[in-house]
């Protein structure tokens, strides 16, 4: 199976800038498909203590060769400082899913 295909986690702070930031990497054709599972609960060590919040995850399937524009894109978007943006090889994956994100990916802005 091709190492080509990622997973990009990023979280967010709420719904609306996890939907904004879904929304606006799927339009401009830097992921396939993005899930959002909200409620996220995060234990973090931030600015010298440890710190408690409530998340929303994004989950971002894309290729390699998107991520440098994606990590832009997030960056650029996000309301977070420093926004966690991790990337993930697929090492397998079902045939016919991995080319649905190669021709989400291959097509044309409208």
């Amino acid at each position: 199976m091709s190492k080509e295909y990622i997973v990009v986690f990023c979280t967010c702070p709420d719904e609306t800038s996890a939907e904004t930031l879904a929304e606006l990497v799927v339009e401009k054709v830097l992921a396939a498909c993005v899930n959002i599972i909200p409620a996220i609960h995060s234990v973090f060590y931030w600015q010298g203590k440890i710190e408690k919040t409530q998340e929303v995850l994004l989950i971002i399937k894309t290729m390699r060769t998107y991520y440098s524009e994606l990590e832009i894109m997030i960056r650029t978007h996000h309301p977070y400082e420093t926004p966690e943006i991790i990337s993930c090889p697929i090492q397998q994956g079902f045939e016919g899913y991995l080319d649905f994100i190669q021709q989400s990916l291959e097509r044309t802005l409208p």
